[in-house]
């Protein structure tokens, strides 16, 4: 594993960077209050070649290698969590999944839309009843002619409200359980495809567009399913792996984000006749926390790397994100703490971190499912069991 940027990995963060800092990050404040994100910074990002990034240059894409995507989802996250949250759902969970699992057609009509922004993507997998245990999918798809009839509920889905395009899970046989799960590629346009904004408001991500859908009799084609029949479990389970590598990074950020405001703060802050900072506790504080910085990003980068290696990363990517978070978590207590009464508003922007950073224990597969994934890719099948 190279620890040394190449010149266009270099190049990738540099125009995240950039990007985050001076587009994202006089917005956040606003966008978190107003709980909507401008969709002039989505074709910002079109225009800059971010949303294609990780895609072929054949599509209009970037050719990016995952340790590039992962720099700048870093960075995206470091400045805000909704913004890189969009990207990360719409770059890796969508169209990476159909550059994987699409054919020829497919992958020619949907991913130079989705490169150039002319198409937004979300991916319906979660269901009132079915969070991480996809196999007990509600949803169904049900056999009519020369294509299937979609019927059921999705929830907390991201980039949903605006999406144009939607690949969703379904089950054309619910007694099979996951190997009766099938993907499809879905207009939001079509007849008997509902959305509604989830109620109540959420604890962070506040920018970002989360709703219910609801598919009432939505007739796809059977050109339509992404894979075969019955692989839709597999082409769930292998974007999840893009997705969560996207998670770990931006959670990286956040940490990173932590560390910077609290190294900032305890210069600043005198009490005592001293600054925060010359205190021992304090400094105790700092250095953990930048420990912790240092190996969630190393994590990342090493799950990306191995990505990039074509080697099965399931259990690294899980690990990283697992990390990550729970290291930005860790980060994010401290940052409010540190800041006393100032971290306990939205005057500085700590508040925000600790509050975003709570949804990426959750989202794709909370911290208990990471620990499950692990744990048996650790311990291996029980060759004894009937």
């Amino acid at each position: 594993m190279e620890f040394s940027l190449s010149a266009p990995q270099a190049a990738v963060q540099q125009l995240a960077r950039k990007f985050a800092n001076e587009r994202v990050a006089p917005l956040s404040r606003e966008m978190d209050e107003k709980g909507e994100m401008p969709l002039s910074l989505v074709n910002e990002m079109a225009s800059l070649g971010l949303l294609g990034g990780p895609l072929p240059a054949e599509y209009g894409g970037g050719g990016w290698d995952n340790v590039s995507g992962v720099h700048c989802y870093e960075e995206l996250g470091r400045v805000d969590s909704s913004v890189r949250g969009f990207m990360t759902v719409h770059s890796s969970l969508v169209a990476q999944c159909i550059q994987q699992w699409g054919n020829t057609e497919q992958r020619g009509q949907y991913l130079p839309q989705l490169i150039s922004a002319e198409s937004i993507g979300c991916y319906c997998l979660t269901e009132p009843n079915a969070g991480s245990d996809a196999g007990s999918m509600e949803t169904t798809a049900l056999a009519d002619g020369a294509g299937y009839r979609l019927n059921g509920e999705k929830i907390w889905i991201t980039n949903g409200g605006i999406a144009q395009l939607a690949i969703v899970f379904a089950s054309i046989d619910r007694t099979l359980r996951h190997k009766g799960v099938c993907a499809f590629l879905v207009p939001t346009g079509a007849a008997g495809f509902e959305r509604q904004k989830m109620p109540g408001r959420e604890l962070g991500h506040r920018a970002a567009d989360h709703v219910r859908i609801l598919l009432n009799n939505v007739f796809v084609p059977g050109a339509s399913m992404l894979g075969g029949p019955g692989e839709g479990f597999r082409v769930a389970m292998s974007a999840l792996d893009h997705g969560r590598l996207g998670v770990a990074a931006g959670a990286v950020g956040v940490a990173q984000a932590c560390l910077d405001a609290s190294v900032a703060f305890a210069r600043e802050r005198r009490q005592f006749g001293q600054r925060v900072g010359d205190f021992q506790m304090i400094q105790a504080a700092l250095a953990d926390m930048a420990a912790d910085v240092e190996a969630a990003r190393q994590l990342t980068l090493r799950a990306a790397w191995m990505q990039d290696q074509g080697l099965k990363a399931t259990r690294a990517t899980s690990i990283a994100k697992l990390f990550a978070v729970e290291a930005a978590v860790r980060a994010a207590n401290e940052a409010v703490l540190l800041h006393g009464g100032r971290g306990y508003t939205n005057e500085y922007p700590v508040e925000r971190y600790l509050r975003d950073i709570k949804g990426l224990q959750i989202y794709e597969g909370t911290a208990h499912i990471q620990r499950i994934v692990i744990a048996r890719d650790l311990l291996g099948k029980d060759t004894e069991s009937a």
